[in-house]
């Protein structure tokens, strides 16, 4: 497996934020809708992955940029590319087209660089992010048993983007941002059903998974301690465990230790950048955030690294540019169970 040959070697760079650079762009309705829903009875203005139909070569060009500051993994523009999210946008059966798309988009600027440089690989990670609905948490604050979504629902709407990224071409899933391990769990299980009934000579590709400590009692929104939600999903045997998003590399830095002594695959870490002031925008500058990563990566905590919301290729560059010199974390060697 390629990228775990990679992961043996060094520390590995993820991209940063695509919806920070989308922003920078400062997009219009008509750019969002483009000529194919020029007349789309719904706003879709902050839909950024119909960016993936209508816009592609903005989607291109930001995965070039990351890769151009040194990214070896880049994340698909899918973040929230499941029936289930687009219905937001009475968007529902473009799901599956959305994800082959926006694979094809990251497949296009990573072959790119590969064939500049065949000696440093870049890889395409399908990014599956946690839905507007959970399943272990009721919407009704009156009825706590209430759920606006069941399993079987969550589970589907995973496959069928599963589906879409495989066809576009990834080269691995990313499921991410997880703050609900059950929907979690659902995507999972969508991976491994969708190769069981789709076997390749390939077999299965790698899965990555990344949660989120929303606070400072160190638990996701569901609940879990860090360690509960490791060992929720480890039966899955992730090539990774990290977390990323809602803190800054500060604030994340006790629950990357305390991950690297637990977890039996590689870890990865992306933090925002910083904590979002009163405006809801990212102060943390580009040297801060890396000087605070290239401390984890001195103290053997990580394997993978990059930047969440509010990072842009300035803040990657910089945190490639002070990691290069440090080794990845070793796997720990597991006691044979007799």
């Amino acid at each position: 497996m390629q990228i775990q040959n990679e992961l043996s070697k060094r520390i590995l760079i993820i991209d940063g934020a695509m919806g920070t650079m989308i922003q920078r762009r400062k997009l219009e309705e008509a750019d969002y809708r483009g000529e194919r829903f020029k007349d789309w009875h719904t706003d879709v203005k902050g839909n950024n992955d119909l960016l993936n139909i209508t816009q592609p070569q903005i989607i291109i060009d930001i995965h070039k940029e990351y890769l151009e500051a040194g990214a070896d993994i880049i994340e698909t523009n899918t973040f929230s590319c499941t029936s289930i999210a687009m219905a937001d946008y009475d968007m529902q059966s473009f799901a599956y087209e959305l994800n082959v798309e926006g694979a094809r988009c990251a497949r296009i600027a990573a072959d790119e660089y590969n064939a500049k440089d065949p000696s440093k690989p870049r890889f395409v990670a399908g990014a599956i992010g946690p839905l507007n609905k959970t399943l272990s948490l009721s919407p009704d604050v009156n009825n706590p048993g209430y759920r606006a979504v069941t399993f079987d629902e969550v589970a589907i709407a995973y496959t069928e983007q599963i589906r879409g990224l495989a066809d576009g071409g990834v080269d691995l899933f990313l499921i991410e941002t997880i703050f609900d391990t059950l929907n979690a769990k659902a995507a999972i299980y969508a991976i491994k059903k969708y190769f069981r009934e789709n076997p390749s000579g390939k077999g299965e590709l790698p899965i990555m998974i990344s949660g989120t400590i929303t606070d400072a009692s160190g638990r996701t929104l569901s609940g879990q301690t860090l360690e509960a939600f490791y060992t929720s999903i480890r039966h899955a045997r992730p090539i990774s465990v990290g977390l990323n998003c809602a803190l800054g590399a500060t604030q994340m830095r006790p629950h990357i230790e305390e991950l690297s002594q637990i977890a039996e695959c590689y870890t990865s870490a992306y933090p925002n950048a910083g904590l979002p002031n009163a405006f809801g925008e990212y102060d943390e500058q580009p040297h801060e955030t890396a000087h605070i990563i290239e401390d984890w990566a001195k103290e053997g905590f990580v394997n993978i690294v990059g930047g969440c919301c509010g990072t842009t290729p300035d803040h990657i560059k910089h945190i490639a540019d002070q990691v290069k010199n440090y080794s990845p974390r070793q796997l720990p060697v597991l006691e044979a169970v007799l």
